[in-house]
């Protein structure tokens, strides 16, 4: 219906007014009406109701001539991206510290594709990793290079660590296996692995790549990790109460510390990787 035929003035008592606009005129109205009026483009794409709500969101377009205001007191967006590519594989990471525990990963390593999940349902990150690798060899370059760009897109998504809680700790049971596991996002590579897993495979994955994963991501990160096991006795147990706690303990370590708004937390007052 054209805009004419909204106006009660422009009715008739008992019968309707037609409207004949074709679609090409009502196009050119809108296009004369962008011109003079650039306000006009952005209130078109608005759907305005009687909220009070509305009403805010209208001025605050109109005193900035028609562009959208940035609330400046809102955090920054921490989301960190890596694309790695050698002649044995091809990795694009992406992660977002304040996500909802979206995972979209896909490594050619179904073993290990569960485990990120375990990252990102128990981290709340939003991951996405997509890796291309020599596997019909083995699972030995793409369980690396996976894991080193991760630990590059973790380092970006951190930035230079103001502001967060940087230490965290968490211990995971899975049935009879229990994983202790610390971190401290202090710029320091440094892994402490203490495992023992019973059994050389779980699935198709060789259970040594566990270790060698957690050191890889420590590499690039630039983090100091420690991994207990406890107690346990089955390697899928083990291994996944270890992701397990490793999210929870990343997450406590990433989180915002609103006694430290912008403030590296650190008394030498900078955390470097160096």
């Amino acid at each position: 219906m054209c805009r004419e035929a909204s106006f009660p003035s422009l009715r008739n008592s008992g019968s309707a007014v037609e409207c004949k606009c074709s679609s090409r005129r009502i196009e050119e109205k809108q296009a004369r009406a962008a011109e003079f009026c650039p306000l006009y483009s952005s209130l078109r794409s608005i759907r305005v109701s009687s909220s009070s709500a509305t009403i805010p969101a209208l001025r605050s377009m109109a005193a900035s001539n028609g562009s959208v205001s940035v609330d400046d007191t809102a955090p920054p967006v921490r989301i960190g991206r890596e694309i790695r590519n050698t002649k044995e594989t091809k990795v694009d990471v992406s992660i977002g510290l304040d996500g909802t525990g979206n995972c979209d990963c896909d490594t050619g390593i179904p073993f290990l594709d569960h485990m990120l999940d375990q990252i990102a349902s128990h981290g709340l990150f939003d991951l996405s990793i997509k890796a291309v690798g020599d596997t019909h060899i083995d699972d030995h370059h793409t369980n690396e290079d996976v894991a080193l760009a991760f630990g590059t897109a973790l380092a970006r998504a951190i930035g230079n660590r103001s502001g967060i809680h940087r230490y965290g700790d968490f211990s995971v049971p899975l049935d009879e296996a229990l994983v202790h596991v610390v971190v401290d996002l202090c710029g320091r590579p440094c892994l402490r692995y203490t495992a023992t897993i019973p059994t050389q495979r779980v699935g198709l994955y060789d259970t040594q790549l566990v270790e060698h994963f957690f050191q890889s991501l420590c590499n690039t990160s630039g983090m100091t990790l420690h991994i207990r096991q406890l107690d346990g006795t089955n390697s899928h147990h083990i291994i996944e109460a270890m992701f397990k706690a490793f999210a929870r303990a990343l997450r406590q370590a990433c989180e915002p510390d609103p006694r430290r708004i912008g403030k590296v937390p650190s008394s030498k007052g900078v955390l470097s990787r160096m």
